[in-house]
């Protein structure tokens, strides 16, 4: 075995992923909840490397469990999703007031996080990612943050209830054009901040930074006795499956892994062309009831 294929291992135990076809999965160490996560990655069809990496583990910290996971989604480059695959759960759990004000620790660690990756451009480059992070407090809470197109679903009941906010450019037209950027439709026919970008927020991406924020929308959602399953992906998946969709393909298959591979499959056999990363969150049946 190669030193780059025991590093991949060990990265997959851990709960990182990403290369061309990364997968992965854990589970709950808290008595009596069967909680488990799964995740799966494919790269797309162009030319550049794998731009697509994801963080899931669960975490003992002090008396807590926490369930973290992420999807960052990059662009022009894989250097700023991998700095926060190993950097952005650190700086929020460190935010001294993490437990008791937890929106306002997140939104100051993902504006900490940012000015990082723009004081490391020379070493991180030019590039930027997109985020959706989830924090799963006791398998009770959940906290999802997003910055971009990447989405976090919940299902309850087998009702199917997105918590992450697109972040499309067309949508945000007038912040854009208060800080002195614009939206274009050229090139080709997707709204773009300056012609360039197809999300109105992201980490990094230095030299559109002042027409941009990295400012995250957030939701907060109970586990409930109802509570099926959560799905994290990039927007390689969204763009051909809704939400309902992505609910309705998986809610009957019992292993998380298997689950984030099924709904990563079904969409290159939707034609999707985009790098894919997915992550689904179980919450068994026998737990439940």
């Amino acid at each position: 075995m190669t030193g780059r294929e025991i590093l991949h291992k060990m990265k997959a135990k851990a709960g990182f992923g990403s290369s061309a076809s990364d997968t992965g999965k854990g589970k709950s160490k808290m008595s009596g909840k069967q909680i488990t996560h799964g995740f799966h990655l494919i790269k797309g069809k162009s030319n550049h490397a794998m731009e697509d990496y994801v963080f899931a583990q669960f975490k003992q910290v002090q008396d807590k469990e926490l369930g973290l996971f992420a999807i960052f989604d990059g662009h022009l480059g894989h250097d700023v999703p991998d700095y926060l695959q190993s950097h952005l759960f650190d700086n929020i759990l460190n935010e001294h007031d993490f437990w008791t004000e937890t929106e306002t620790a997140i939104r100051r660690a993902y504006d900490v996080t940012d000015k990082k990756i723009l004081d490391k451009a020379v070493d991180l480059g030019r590039g930027g990612s997109t985020a959706v992070t989830a924090i799963l407090f006791n398998g009770e809470k959940l906290i999802v943050a997003n910055v971009g197109d990447s989405q976090a679903v919940i299902c309850k009941n087998g009702v199917a209830k997105q918590l992450s906010v697109d972040h499309e450019p067309a949508n945000e037209r007038e912040d854009i054009e208060h800080r002195g950027g614009f939206v274009s439709r050229f090139p080709g026919d997707v709204p773009r901040v300056d012609g360039q970008l197809a999300v109105a927020r992201a980490f990094g991406d230095k030299s559109l930074k002042r027409h941009l924020t990295s400012e995250p929308d957030i939701a907060e959602e109970v586990i409930e006795e109802d509570t099926e399953l959560i799905i994290l992906a990039s927007d390689g998946l969204w763009k051909v499956m809704s939400n309902q969709e992505a609910v309705d393909l998986v809610k009957n298959t019992k292993d998380a892994q298997t689950a984030a591979k099924q709904l990563t499959e079904e969409a290159v056999t939707r034609k999707s062309k985009d790098d894919i990363s997915c992550i689904v969150v179980k919450f068994q049946r026998s737990f439940l009831c």
